[in-house]
């Protein structure tokens, strides 16, 4: 019987453009989804209700030989949830830990396991990037669930000879893209001065196609095995810089305003968002070398084209919504 992979969270941003491109390399796929009206094209699916430390994986893992892991819990909402590390814990960290045990009793190869940089903690210094032997550093509940989480996977590794492969990507973006960057990207398209022309931070960022690309690689190069890998698009940009390039990319002229950092802070920090500075305007870079070298893998896409993509996928979601609503 010929071995197939496994992709939990496949209706996710990741996961819908991993199976394409699994599907077109002409690879046996079998996508697990946890919405039954979300079915991923052309791909056999398995609906999974619940990701913990019960769920039954031996069904879904009959015949495959590689597990690409990327369901997982990212938000919860604070005033809601007494304990969010606990929260986090049970999809994240036992959830995982089942499915990594139940994948090495059933022969699964390699198991792939897409964490985050936060793992290495929320800022650098500028020209001090992350690498990806550092010590952890985790800080807030997702990213401490996510590092124990690898901590338990490469323990199972040791245990049962099942390859572990981690990834941990910076923020990730391209078409179909969420959260802040698609309110970035409504920003800019409307034309809304910011506050935002003279931050001199750097940030790594990973443009969807490269994180796949990379991905795809680890299913079978012998160097990803058992290693931890971080990955970017080897240009890191200060904010202004990608607010800049990506008006570009949607044909907008933008207005950045140059109010000094220290103000931004201060006025961040009055306003209790002092988080939304953190991200907007601290470092965080990511070295690739050990990627590259290790894996002969080098960033195929551009941040320009990564951009130019994302865009292009941004208005014509606009000019849809618009035709649907009849009004823009």
């Amino acid at each position: 019987m010929s071995s197939q992979i496994l992709v939990t969270g496949a209706n996710g941003f990741i996961g819908q453009s991993l199976c394409d491109k699994l599907h077109q390399q002409r690879r046996l796929v079998r996508a697990a989804i946890r919405l039954a009206n979300s079915r991923v094209k052309n791909i056999e699916t398995v609906l999974i209700d619940t990701i913990n430390a019960e769920t039954d994986w031996s069904n879904t893992l009959f015949g495959v030989s590689v597990v690409f892991h990327l369901a997982a819990r990212v938000h919860v909402i604070d005033n809601i949830i007494s304990d969010p590390l606990e929260e986090f814990r049970t999809v994240n960290v036992q959830g995982t830990l089942n499915l990594a045990r139940q994948s090495a009793k059933a022969g699964v190869r390699r198991f792939i396991f897409v964490s985050s940089i936060k793992v290495n903690g929320e800022k650098t210094q500028p020209g001090t990037p992350f690498t990806a032997d550092d010590s952890p550093a985790p800080v807030d509940a997702y990213a401490i669930s996510k590092r124990e989480a690898e901590e338990g996977l490469q323990q199972i590794a040791a245990e049962t000879g099942m390859e572990v492969v981690i990834i941990r990507p910076p923020l990730i973006y391209g078409p179909c893209v969420k959260a802040n960057f698609m309110n970035m990207m409504r920003w800019l398209n409307k034309g809304i001065p910011l506050p935002l022309g003279a931050i001199n931070n750097k940030r790594s960022l990973v443009s969807l196609d490269n994180l796949i690309d990379l991905l795809v690689t680890c299913v079978d190069h012998p160097n990803a095995a058992n290693q931890t890998f971080l990955v970017s698009d080897g240009e890191d940009l200060s904010i202004t810089e990608l607010l800049n390039r990506t008006a570009t990319a949607l044909g907008k002229q933008v207005l950045l305003v140059p109010v000094p950092q220290n103000w931004l802070k201060l006025v961040a920090n009055s306003l209790g968002k002092l988080d939304v500075y953190l991200r907007l305007c601290e470092s965080l870079q990511v070295d690739i070398t050990k990627t590259t070298e290790l894996l002969g893998w080098v960033p195929s896409v551009s941040v320009d084209e990564a951009l130019r993509k994302t865009a292009e996928d941004f208005l014509t979601t606009i000019h849809n919504n618009c035709k649907v609503t009849t009004r823009c």
